[in-house]
């Protein structure tokens, strides 16, 4: 299951009204980009991981993906640690990091502390906003979605397009999947055994399918949708309704609090550690 499918469950999460949630998603991806403090932040990963229980959602789904995304933190570390410090007097971890004895480039290549923690910081800001999304898109169906969004004042029109474009998604990847097998069925291995390189030049094979594929979809979509009169009307009635309750307020008040609390450390603290 990808983590941009709807994942079927009972928890409160999947239950609470779908404005509440898109407003909380907002919310704590603004949080994120506040926060400066990489203690405060790895609280911020903790509050994220602690919904995705309460969510009942598997975090294998996420794992998976960690992987690459892990390799690209410590890119970010090992990049930031090399050009970026601060203050006059930056603290210097290693220097130099090419040795002198080495001809024309010995005696090059400083790593600062500042730059480290730095790198620390985005790569636990990208953890966290790539576990805040699927919260939302695994909890939410599409028609909650989009019927969330015109509640919020999105005419309909758009939030349907919006809802739209999240389903296809998955169907994309669905159908990338279907075409890689299909190539292994007939010996093209790269995927498998190839090399990086090579295996980004294969993935130039999936653009034709998959953009036909989308073409043809949208083709369909849209004379289905001529044929019911979609859009002939300025506004439109649904065959379910959404109802604020009091539980629906109390958790985003629980969750809206707790971010404010984070951001008061944040500044009360300081600094980056």
């Amino acid at each position: 299951m990808s983590i941009l499918d709807y994942h079927y469950g009972d928890s409160f999460v999947h239950r609470m009204d779908p404005r509440v949630k898109m407003i909380l998603l907002i919310l704590l991806t603004i949080v994120v980009f506040m926060i400066s403090n990489f203690y405060v932040l790895v609280a911020m990963f903790a509050l994220v991981l602690l919904i995705w229980k309460t969510a009942s959602l598997p975090l294998k789904n996420i794992v998976k993906y960690m992987k690459f995304l892990l390799s690209l933190v410590a890119f970010l570390i090992v990049l930031q640690g090399l050009f970026f410090s601060s203050g006059d007097n930056p603290v210097i971890l290693l220097h130099p990091i090419i040795p002198d004895v080495v001809p024309l480039i010995g005696g090059h290549g400083t790593i600062y502390l500042d730059g480290i923690l730095f790198g620390l910081i985005l790569g636990f800001r990208l953890l966290t906003l790539v576990c805040i999304m699927p919260i939302f898109v695994m909890t939410t169906t599409i028609s909650e979605t989009s019927l969330g969004l015109v509640k919020l004042g999105m005419n309909y029109k758009y939030a349907y397009m919006t809802t739209t474009a999240l389903n296809l998604i998955p169907t994309l990847q669905d159908e990338a999947k279907l075409v890689m097998d299909a190539q292994k069925m007939r010996g093209f291995m790269v995927f498998e055994t190839g090399k990086f390189m090579e295996k980004l030049r294969a993935y130039s094979t999936l653009v034709v399918p998959l953009v036909v594929g989308a073409m043809r979809r949208a083709q369909l979509m849209g004379v289905a949708m001529e044929a019911r009169a979609f859009g002939a009307m300025k506004t439109r009635t649904y065959r379910e309704e959404l109802h604020m309750q009091t539980k629906d307020f109390v958790y985003g008040a629980i969750v809206a609090l707790l971010c404010i609390g984070l951001v008061y450390f944040n500044n009360r603290l300081g600094g980056w550690y």
